[in-house]
């Protein structure tokens, strides 16, 4: 089945027919997920929140944006109100920390880290959400400029100088780790 005749069976009620959406697109909402918010609980309930508001809002689904691109707008968005929580709750309780105090250990360390993934996921949570969310669809869930900038609700140009921008600072941020990459 295409995935408007899923959709349309899921407005019927149909709730195989949705569980198959589900399966099509929740490794593309986790990727999202997790690139924005870490690997954490609060991924997970992001995660199924996205496919819940998909669920309630399906009769309002017009089929403008394909369905994977609607998720991942749901996504961000729910994953960007997360990232505000949280930067609520961190200056009631926590010191607010400057662009320059990373917690990434020290490369001559032993840093428990398996691999250069899970450092480099690290170093994007470092990331202003709003450079994060575009280098996570760019980057790690591969949509083109045009669609991040649908999804972002943002001007092509924007999208392409928030990419420079991030990529510099994650360029900054690992180049202790990863030698010069100038």
């Amino acid at each position: 089945m295409t995935d408007d005749q899923l959709i349309q069976a899921s407005r019927e009620g149909d709730e195989q027919a949705f569980k198959e959406l589900i399966r099509r697109y929740e490794s593309r909402v986790a990727s999202t997920v997790i690139g924005m918010l870490g690997n954490c609980t609060e991924a997970e309930d992001v995660g199924q929140e996205t496919f819940i508001r998909f669920y309630n809002n399906l009769k309002n689904f017009r089929g403008d944006a394909s369905v994977g691109t609607y998720l991942t707008r749901i996504a961000i968005n729910l994953s960007l109100n997360e990232l505000k929580r949280r930067k609520r709750k961190s200056l009631i309780f926590f010191r607010k920390l400057s662009d320059d105090d990373f917690d990434i250990p020290d490369e001559n360390s032993n840093t428990g880290f398996d691999d250069n993934k899970e450092l480099v996921q690290q170093a994007i949570q470092k990331l202003e959400p709003k450079f994060r969310s575009v280098l996570v669809l760019r980057l790690m869930d591969g949509y083109s400029t045009a669609e991040t900038a649908e999804i972002l609700k943002l001007p092509i140009g924007t999208v392409l100088s928030r990419l420079a921008r991030a990529q510099e600072k994650l360029k900054h941020i690992l180049s202790p780790y990863l030698g010069d990459l100038k």
